[in-house]
């Protein structure tokens, strides 16, 4: 979920709360606050606590909270990881350390050394396109013996070394890329952690039901029809932060500016944003509105 922010630039929590009770409302079943797309590198230690007890309050026990709480720094993410737990989530989504890119030993170790922190699972998050550092399936398999590391966000694009993995442990994989949904879902994924469900969040849901209830080619479909907004929104040179929270205030939802070094997408994407959310919502539901 994005962090809507004021006019101002301040934290907006009645605007987090209003735009996290519109995605359950859609079939979001978890909210994942203070991730990539939920600008976590520029939002302070207390607005991330706060954030995740203002989401609580608004959508009580009905869907699970997971709190973005990866940095470079393991000791860092270890005071994250336990003000996440005190103000209410129910599960932590912790990047690979970036920037220092340490070998996989201390990989290992900075996880396990956050598991062992507070008492909520963990969900790994690869994404090394962004981190420098991969966790290799190797590393994954070793810490998927830890009793609190529960899960993964798969933005690696290896769908070989992700099948290595689900084959030889109970991790619960999460597509990260909202094109690899149905593609990860197919071989045993158990869901994914979405920046284009901001917008769209029937829309993907209604992939993964489909695909439960047996119908493939429905569900094929579905991932077909929200490509050209997935495209629009995550392979069109702006970051997905910058394109959901366009989107959003282009439909009259909370999200507020984005926070320099990001910058606000121009009008020829807003426009072009519009036209992909339209053809998105032409089949499989409603595309998510606040008009």
């Amino acid at each position: 979920m994005v962090t809507p922010f004021t006019r101002t630039g301040t934290l907006d929590a009645e605007g987090a709360q209003r735009l996290a009770g519109l995605l359950v409302a859609e079939g979001c079943d978890g909210l994942v606050l203070s991730g990539t797309t939920g600008e976590s590198p520029t939002t302070s230690d207390a607005e991330k606590a706060t954030l995740v007890r203002a989401v609580r309050e608004a959508v009580g026990d009905q869907v699970s909270i997971v709190a973005g709480v990866g940095t470079a720094d393991t000791r860092h993410t270890v005071e994250l990881a336990t003000a996440a737990e005190k103000a209410g989530a129910d599960g932590l989504l912790v990047v690979a350390p970036y920037y220092s890119r340490p070998p996989q030993d201390a990989v290992e170790a900075h996880f396990r050394e956050i598991a062992d922190a507070s008492g909520l699972p963990l969900m790994l998050y690869d994404i090394p396109g962004r981190t420098g550092t991969r966790i290799e399936p190797e590393t994954m398999i070793r810490l998927a013996g830890h009793p609190r590391i529960a899960g993964v966000k798969d933005c690696a694009y290896d769908l070989l070394g992700t099948q290595k993995v689900l084959a030889r442990t109970d991790l619960a994989y999460y597509a990260g890329c909202d094109e690899y949904v149905l593609a990860l879902y197919a071989v045993g994924a158990a869901g994914y952690v979405s920046t284009v469900a901001n917008v769209a969040p029937r829309q993907f849901r209604s992939i993964v039901d489909a695909f439960d209830a047996g119908d493939t080619a429905g569900a094929a479909r579905g991932q077909r029809q929200v490509l050209p907004l997935v495209e629009s929104m995550m392979s069109a040179g702006l970051p997905g932060a910058v394109t959901a929270k366009a989107l959003l205030h282009a439909l009259g939802l909370p999200a507020g500016p984005v926070r320099a070094p990001l910058r606000p997408a121009g009008r020829e994407a807003v426009d072009g944003l519009l036209a992909a959310h339209r053809e998105a919502a032409g089949t499989g539901g409603t595309a998510v509105s606040g008009r």
